[in-house]
């Protein structure tokens, strides 16, 4: 797993994962060939080698092979009216270059892993060709986002942030969803979310990487990331045992 503040590839286990929303541009590419399938808010299976969801659109993946390549893109990072064509849709995609693209950057990032790591790559040239274009945010709202994503363990609230940054708490709230494109509540549970990526290693406890990460307990810990993966926390630890993480 390559782990940027903006970014995330993941190749290893899908596992048995349950409904997922996840809070950036999700991309899950085969690695071989083979179908996936992917069912959008319940709605019929689509199969297909390249899958595309949207921020915060619920929705399942299933794959034949345990293994599969998935790209994560945060949706304050970039601008989603200049995405690449395929990555404006939803469900199975047909982009064959770009899915021949990706499977090549894995086989390079397995052959950076064995020298000197990832720092002279460059991960939106690497998959995209091209960095992607970066979203116009309001200055008081970009704020409120590094803070969050400086630390999403933050207990700060809604009314908090918006005080931070001198709007009422409606203007904001209105400003943040415009301007990031999912509520601020949504944006901050995600964060904190994504935060666990980087404890997937680490042989502390289920509470501790839970406090670790700004949860109340354990319970609260397993509930939200349920929502978001589609696994249990200790599925999701056990099944990144084997797994490497460049940060």
């Amino acid at each position: 797993m390559w782990l940027t503040r903006e970014r995330v590839f993941y190749a290893g286990l899908l596992g048995a994962a349950a409904e997922r929303s996840l809070g950036g541009h999700g991309v899950y590419v085969s690695p071989t060939g083979q179908p996936m399938r992917i069912r959008i808010g319940g709605g019929a299976w689509q199969s297909g080698e390249l899958l595309v969801v949207p921020p915060q659109v619920p929705h399942q993946v299933v794959s034949e092979e345990p293994l599969i390549l998935n790209l994560l893109i945060e949706s304050e990072s970039v601008d989603p009216a200049q995405l690449p064509n395929f990555l404006q849709h939803c469900g199975a995609v047909e982009a064959p270059d770009f899915v021949q693209r990706v499977r090549a950057a894995h086989a390079q990032l397995l052959a950076a892993a064995g020298r000197d790591g990832f720092d002279a790559l460059d991960f939106d040239t690497l998959f995209f060709g091209q960095p992607l274009v970066v979203r116009p945010i309001d200055a008081r709202i970009r704020q409120v986002v590094e803070r969050i994503v400086a630390d999403p363990a933050l207990l700060a609230s809604a009314e908090e942030c918006a005080a931070s940054v001198q709007l009422s708490f409606s203007r904001f709230l209105h400003l943040f969803k415009q301007e990031i494109g999912v509520p601020f509540r949504a944006f901050r549970a995600w964060k904190r979310a994504r935060s666990l990526l980087r404890h997937v290693r680490e042989s502390a406890t289920l509470t501790d990487i839970a406090l670790d990460t700004g949860y109340p307990d354990s319970t609260h810990f397993s509930h939200s990331i349920r929502q978001v993966y589609g696994l249990r926390p200790s599925d999701i630890l056990a099944g990144s045992r084997r797994l490497a993480v460049y940060q």
